[in-house]
C-alpha cells in the first residue's frame, strides 16, 4: 500500500491530478463496455510527459500498458495491474500543405474529415473506424480495400526506455492488421500521412457511400469490439460464422449480431468472460464445421476474476 501511494505521489509530479486516477472502471473506456479496474489510469498532456511515465514504469518495475481508445480490444474482467496509459489528451490534427499530421489519441475517423476539409486524398477508407490514430498504426487498420500502411509516411514513438525515436513507415513491418510496433513497446506519439491533392466532392462521396455502408450492415445500436475475426484466406469470416448457423447464438450477455455474423455484441450487460467464451464457441464450431482457423483481429488483455 505504501508503494501504491508513493507511484501515485510520483506519477502527479509528472502531469497534472486530474490525469491520474486509480482503481478506474476500464468498461469506461472501452467500446465494448467490458472490463475491471486498472490500478492507475493516467492521460498524459505531453510528449514528455509520456517519457517519463515510460520511465517511472521501469523504475518501480510496474506493468505498463497502452490502452488507446478500446475500439479494438477486450480488457478482462479482473482489470489490469500497474500503469494503464490512455493519450486522449493528445488529439491534434495539422495539416501542412498535402501532409496530416496527427497525435496518437486523434480519432483515424476525424483524421479523415480533416483531409476531406481540405480536398485530400486517400483517407476515405478511415472514415468509419472506430479507433484512435495510434491504434490505426498498431494494427494497420484498413477497411474497404485500404489500409494504414498505404498513406503512413512517418511516425514518432517512445521506446520501452522512454526515448523518443521518429520511425519512417517501412520501419513498422506494416501487413494485414499486423505491425512491429506491439513486439518492440513502442508507443505512438504522432502520425504523418502523406496525402494527394483531390476533389472534395469526389471524395465527400466516397465517405458518404462507405458510411452508409458501414452503418446499414454493422450492428452499430450495440457495445462491440468491431469486427472480430481477421479474413482467412480464401474465405469470409462473417461468412463462415453465418453459414455455421451462428448468428444469435449467445453466451451470458454476449451474442453474435443479427446483422453482421463477423461482430460480437454486448446485449445484455455481457461480462468479458462472457464474451470471450462467445469467441470460442464461434472458432470451435467453424474449425468442426469448414476446417477453417479463424484467427482474432480483436486484442484481449488483462487479469481474469
Amino acid at each position: 500500500m505504501e508503494n501504491y501511494h508513493h507511484t501515485y505521489e510520483k506519477l502527479i509530479e509528472i502531469t497534472p491530478k486530474e490525469n491520474v486516477m486509480v482503481n478506474e472502471h476500464l468498461n469506461k473506456h472501452t467500446y465494448t463496455r467490458l472490463g475491471g479496474e486498472a490500478d492507475f489510469y493516467v492521460t498524459p498532456g505531453t510528449y514528455e510527459e509520456v517519457q517519463s511515465v515510460v520511465k517511472l514504469a521501469n523504475e518501480q518495475k510496474l506493468p505498463f500498458t497502452m490502452l488507446g481508445n478500446g475500439s479494438n480490444l477486450i480488457v478482462k474482467d479482473g482489470g489490469i495491474r500497474g500503469i494503464v496509459l490512455n493519450l486522449k489528451n493528445l488529439a491534434s490534427i495539422k495539416i501542412n500543405n498535402t501532409k496530416v499530421v496527427a497525435q496518437s489519441g486523434a480519432r483515424i475517423i476525424d483524421t479523415s474529415r480533416a483531409a476531406l476539409a481540405k480536398s485530400l486524398t486517400g483517407l476515405e477508407f478511415a472514415c468509419g473506424i472506430p479507433g484512435s490514430v495510434g491504434g490505426a498504426l498498431f494494427m494497420n487498420a484498413g477497411a474497404y480495400g485500404g489500409e494504414i500502411k498505404d498513406v503512413l509516411e512517418s511516425t514518432i514513438v517512445v521506446d520501452r526506455e522512454g526515448n523518443l525515436l521518429e520511425l519512417s513507415a517501412d520501419q513498422l513491418d506494416l501487413d494485414y492488421r499486423t505491425s512491429n510496433i506491439p513486439d518492440n513497446g513502442y508507443i505512438v506519439l504522432e502520425a504523418t500521412f502523406s496525402m494527394e491533392k483531390g476533389s472534395y466532392d469526389e471524395i465527400k462521396a466516397i465517405m458518404d457511400d462507405l458510411t452508409f455502408k458501414r452503418e446499414s450492415k454493422q450492428p452499430l445500436e450495440y457495445p462491440s469490439c468491431g469486427s472480430v475475426f481477421k479474413r482467412p484466406p480464401g474465405y469470409f469470416a462473417g461468412k463462415l460464422i453465418q453459414d455455421s448457423e451462428l448468428q444469435g447464438k449467445q453466451i451470458g450477455g454476449a451474442q453474435v449480431s443479427l446483422k453482421h455474423a463477423g461482430f460480437i455484441v454486448n446485449v445484455d450487460d455481457s461480462s468479458a468472460k462472457e464474451y470471450i467464451d462467445l469467441i470460442h464457441f464461434v472458432q470451435n464450431t467453424v474449425k468442426s464445421k469448414f476446417g477453417v482457423n479463424l484467427e482474432r483481429e480483436v486484442k484481449i488483455i488483462g487479469e481474469d476474476l
